[in-house]
Parts: C-alpha cells; structure tokens; sequence
C-alpha cells in the first residue's frame, strides 16, 4: 500500500515537473506587449568599439507597430560560439565594462531561465534578441526582423534608446558592448502638427501714391475756383 502511494506521487511530481518544463514561461508582470507607439522615423544605433568584435545594431520604426532591428557584426573569436547578444538594461559605464550594462532588458520580469522560446516570443525577454531570433552562427553574421515588443518611445520600459547591447560566448561571458544613441529623429512632426490660423478680416484698401497726388490737384484746384468767386 505504502510503495503504491510513493510510486503514484513519484508519477505525479514527474508530471508537474514535465508541465513546467514546458509550458511557457511569463514574467511576474505577465506577457511582454506589443508596441504599437513607437515615433516613425526614429533610429538608434549602437556600434560596438571594434577592439574585439565588429559590428553595429540599429534598430527604428517604420509603422509605429514594434521596431525594425538590423544587425552586423564580424570580427569573432574561432572558438566559444555560437554567440549571443542581448539588449542590457543599463548603458555602458565610462571604463568600458560591459558588466556595468547589468543584466537584460527585462521590464515584464521574466528572468533568464529556463530559455527563451523563439515560438512564443511575447514569453522572453524584451532585450533577448539572439534568444527571440537565433544566435550567432556564421562570420560576418547579419540579420533583419521586427521586434513587436521593444520600443523607440522613451518613458516606457521596453525603450531601449538608453540602454546597450552586449555580445557574449556561448557561456555567457561578456565579449565587448556598446550603447545605443540616437541616430536619426522624425523632424516633420511639428510641421505636420501646426495650428490653423483664423482667416484674417478683409480691411480697407489703403490710398496709393498715385490716389493721393491726385486729391492733392483737386483740392488745389477748388481752392482756386473759390477764390476767382470772391475777386
């Protein structure tokens, strides 16, 4: 009776533990949210210092709807792959230590395990780019895609425009960083938002030269008519 009931528990824990395992995984703040306030014509780009890896990460909104992400990078070591990048939540510090750039970008409060899973991506963190879009496998590497969940809006948690991008080994081992800065800003936008102006009263013409000269002779003229009367 006793080893029934153990075995019966033992089947039991295996099978929350095979739920857990897979079922996805939301932050303490629930699903990341799409973004759909982003300013257009907004980039920011973040270029790394070239001691090490090469490469840039520019990421803007063409719709408002998410950010369009385009990455470059070469330059790795031969071995230690396939590498990994993420938006970190806090700026590269003035000696250049990428560990000052924190953990990820996180604002749902997610955390790191288990993995990211790319089929769920609402489930990751904002910042897990490599996670969301696959890690770094070739040399030179490029990619292009549309994040839903980051943000070139600040003031929100999922903006990124202050913050960095780190590259890391396989192990997670921070490789070289850099910040991101802003690039190119939407400078029509006030124009597009001017107030009207209220149409203007029509007014009196005014007198022109030529009107004026011409009362003059007339005037003078009268004059001297009354005073031919009066001789």
């Amino acid at each position: 009776m006793i080893s029934s009931v153990f075995v019966a528990a033992l089947s039991g824990l295996a099978l929350v533990n095979a739920q857990s395992s897979t079922s996805p995984v939301t932050g303490k703040l629930g699903d990341a949210q799409v973004v759909s306030t982003n300013p257009v014509g907004v980039t920011y780009v973040a270029t790394l210092p070239g001691t090490s890896v090469k490469g840039s990460v520019s990421g803007s909104s063409a719709s408002g709807t998410g950010v369009d992400f385009t990455v470059s990078f070469s330059n790795f070591p031969t071995s230690g792959g396939p590498f990994l990048y993420h938006i970190h939540d806090a700026p590269v510090p003035a000696d250049g230590n990428c560990t000052g750039t924190l953990a990820h970008l996180d604002p749902t409060q997610r955390g790191e395990m288990p993995p990211c899973d790319p089929a769920q991506p609402q489930t990751c963190q904002v910042g897990d780019l490599s996670g969301k879009y696959g890690k770094i496998t070739a040399d030179p590497f490029t990619a292009s895609y549309t994040d839903q969940y980051a943000s070139t809006e600040s003031g929100i948690g999922a903006f990124f425009g202050n913050r960095s991008i780190t590259v890391h080994y396989a192990n997670t081992t921070r490789i070289t960083c850099a910040n991101f800065t802003l690039s190119s800003s939407n400078s029509t936008g006030s124009s597009n938002t001017s107030t009207p102006t209220s149409p203007s009263s029509p007014s009196a013409p005014a007198f022109t030269g030529g009107a004026a000269n011409s009362i003059a002779s007339l005037s003078l003229v009268m004059v001297g008519a009354a005073a031919a009367l009066l001789l």
